[in-house]
């Protein structure tokens, strides 16, 4: 029986707040990776994209990095957490000067899938000169 592995992706300081970025990972949470594209690819939020892109990269890094069966790969966990916010001032009237927070995001996918079945190496067949030798 193939063992169960899990890989994570990280998807630093997204340009987007935090609290619209956990409504459309909370849309795919607990469904197969391909579902979850599908449901991303049809959700008319800018932050989509963005949660799109962190599973994708999960889930290579579950192929080709860790060598998992692409058919079975689950979004095990996904959480959205507030990145650094960068602050700046608006001018306003009277001289004065208010503020503003640009926020951004963090967001974490763990993917879980099987190892692939690694096929017993085949014995390198020898040349006619080597067993003359």
């Amino acid at each position: 029986m193939a063992e169960q592995v899990t890989v994570r992706s990280y998807a630093k300081g997204v340009a987007l707040a935090p609290r619209k970025v956990a409504i459309v990972a909370s849309l795919v949470r607990d469904r197969t990776v391909d579902d979850a594209v599908v449901i991303l690819d049809h959700t008319p939020r800018r932050s989509a994209l963005a949660v799109k892109k962190a599973i994708e990269a999960a889930k290579n890094n579950a192929l080709v990095n860790h060598d998992l069966d692409s058919k079975g790969l689950k979004i095990t966990k996904i959480s959205v957490t507030a990145g650094t916010r960068m602050k700046r001032f608006k001018p306003a009237s009277r001289g004065r000067a208010l503020p503003i927070e640009k926020k951004s995001s963090n967001i974490l996918v763990e993917i879980s899938g099987n190892a692939k079945a690694k096929k017993p190496a085949a014995k390198a067949k020898t040349s006619v000169k080597e067993e003359a030798k």
